[in-house]
């Protein structure tokens, strides 16, 4: 078969492909978007006329591939951790509606919270929900998982959380490709009323998703992807997951002397972990992100074996793992402790040089001066970066949509005038229904959607308000008069802070959108235009 070299993100991209998707559904957020990228890269993708348009949220992705499911077509959603809080309602709901065409949902975490705001796991939703995860430990099992994960949908009639962290998403391997499915034909529910979730019908369903429980642990004792791997030191019994196996391994040169339960599928194979209790003095859990695992064998070891990982200090409580952080929890001898000297200062990251939002906060710091600190409630992006020198310009970052909800709170308490600071691609994720909360409350805010026509803390991707963002604030009920626009320029300084110190002194709900289109994009654009 046929080898290329992949990003885990790619692999999973490819794996759905040759696995016989029809439509991909995403939102993009690091470290996942890739994926949804190299969809949309994918001549093949094209030829077979896969789905791969980005949605405008976590949520509305997931319910279009809710509805693609439901169609019996194959379909994949992907999204960073905390896109999944803003897609738990649909999510959890699916695991009761059940599937028709195989459905997975690619939850991307970011543990040491390289660009996030928390490092939630996501294994806990899927536990919650009660259907299988899958948490590939390289890029072939990603693919491998991506391949086969429809059918385990199809099978038991549950969609599928694959789990995967930064490491995995973000680094490349060779990866075997395997024969290509063909994608299913479309057929609708045996059971018409499958997906209707009235009370008798969403109990009826919840029954049969705990009756199938029993077989999903079957299935995790027989899945090729757990492997229990034997020891000659029964000392520490070992169990790793994902990631965290690899990096048990990296320090044996894959030769490990202690037994080893390898999880990748779950629910946790308990035929396994009876095994090595009974082998083994003590366990020690080595899982990326949250203490699951080790939570869980905490209550299936009830009778007294010594269970270690992140709750009793072994490994750190937060964080990544790494080699260095398994060997210590093993008190192998390490020489990795020595000072490493400094070869490039580290640095804060900044905005862009030519950045459009500069020169929005620019103006909004001399418009809002009189006022006093403290008012200014923003959102995640790009312009997030205003909280740092030498702006320091924003008194919140929250969540996605966060800042006009946020600037309504404020309003009420009495912080009049206050300031929501967002982008346009996140007005569209979440915003615009603060933004109607905030007209029929007639709320004294000022909402600044600077807009760069792009979604570009996450490499660029398509805008859903490109050309739309003045229209969608009369629609929602915004006076036009209230609607103000200016390009963010040094020449246009002095016009932009009028424009700003006008609608702060208005009393009742503004918006001025910035327009200036990403540098990144612009040169990007120019670059490719160049080339035709």
């Amino acid at each position: 078969m046929q080898k290329i070299v992949l990003l885990g993100d790619e692999a999973i991209a490819q794996g759905a492909i040759d696995g016989g998707i029809s439509g991909f559904y995403a939102y993009p957020g690091t470290p996942s978007t890739e994926i949804m990228e190299y969809a949309q890269n994918s001549k093949e993708a094209a030829e077979k006329k896969i789905n791969r348009t980005w949605s405008a949220n976590e949520k509305t992705a997931m319910e279009s591939a809710i509805g693609m499911s439901y169609a019996g077509k194959r379909t994949m959603v992907q999204m960073k951790h905390v896109g999944v809080n803003v897609a738990a309602d649909a999510f959890i709901n699916s695991a009761v509606t059940g599937v028709n065409g195989g459905l997975i949902l690619v939850a991307a975490d970011d543990p040491s919270m390289h660009s996030s705001q928390n490092e939630q796991d996501s294994r806990f939703y899927a536990d919650f929900a009660q259907i299988p995860i899958l948490e590939p430990s390289n890029q072939q099992e990603a693919y491998d998982m991506a391949y086969s994960g429809f059918e385990l949908s199809e099978k038991f009639n549950v969609p599928v959380m694959m789990r995967i962290t930064t490491r995995l998403a973000h680094s490349r391997a060779g990866v075997e490709l395997k024969a290509k499915k063909n994608q299913n034909k479309m057929t609708l529910p045996k059971d018409p009323r499958q997906y209707v979730l009235l009370p008798a019908i969403a109990k009826r369903n919840y029954k049969r998703l705990l009756a199938t429980q029993p077989n999903l642990i079957e299935e995790s004792n027989n899945s090729i992807f757990n492997q229990y791997i034997d020891g000659k030191d029964q000392s520490i019994g070992i169990v790793a997951s994902g990631i965290g196996y690899n990096y048990l391994m990296e320090n044996f040169a894959g030769n490990c002397p202690y037994p080893i339960v390898k999880i990748s599928q779950y629910p946790l194979p308990e035929k396994y972990l009876k095994k090595l209790k009974n082998e083994c003095k003590s366990i020690l859990v080595l899982e990326e992100g949250y203490p699951l695992i080790e939570q869980k064998l905490k209550g299936f070891y009830n009778d007294g074996i010594k269970v270690n990982g992140r709750l009793d200090g072994s490994l750190p409580r937060d964080g990544e793992l790494n080699p260095t952080i398994v060997a210590k929890a093993l008190n192998i001898g390490i020489t990795v402790d020595k000072v490493i000297p400094e070869i490039v200062r580290n640095r804060p990251p900044a905005l862009c040089p030519g950045c459009g939002h500069r020169d929005v906060y620019e103006a909004l710091n001399e418009a809002i001066k009189d006022y006093g600190d403290g008012r200014v409630m923003s959102d995640i992006g790009c312009y997030t970066l205003g909280a740092l020198p030498p702006f320091n310009a924003i008194n919140s970052t929250v969540d996605m949509g966060a800042s006009i909800t946020m600037a309504i709170g404020a309003a009420d308490a009495g912080l009049v005038p206050v300031v929501a600071m967002i982008g346009d691609s996140t007005f569209t994720h979440s915003g615009m229904t603060g933004l109607l909360d905030a007209v029929i409350k007639k709320s004294p805010i000022v909402v600044i959607i600077s807009d760069n026509s792009t979604t570009g803390m996450t490499g660029g991707q398509d805008s859903h308000a490109k050309g739309r963002l003045f229209d969608i604030c009369k629609g929602l009920g915004v006076e036009s008069e209230h609607i103000r626009t200016f390009v963010p320029l040094k020449k246009n300084h002095e016009e932009a802070v009028k424009i700003l110190k006008e609608e702060l002194a208005y009393n009742g709900v503004s918006v001025i959108i910035p327009q200036r289109e990403c540098i990144q994009t612009a040169a990007r654009n120019h670059k490719n235009a160049k080339k035709e």
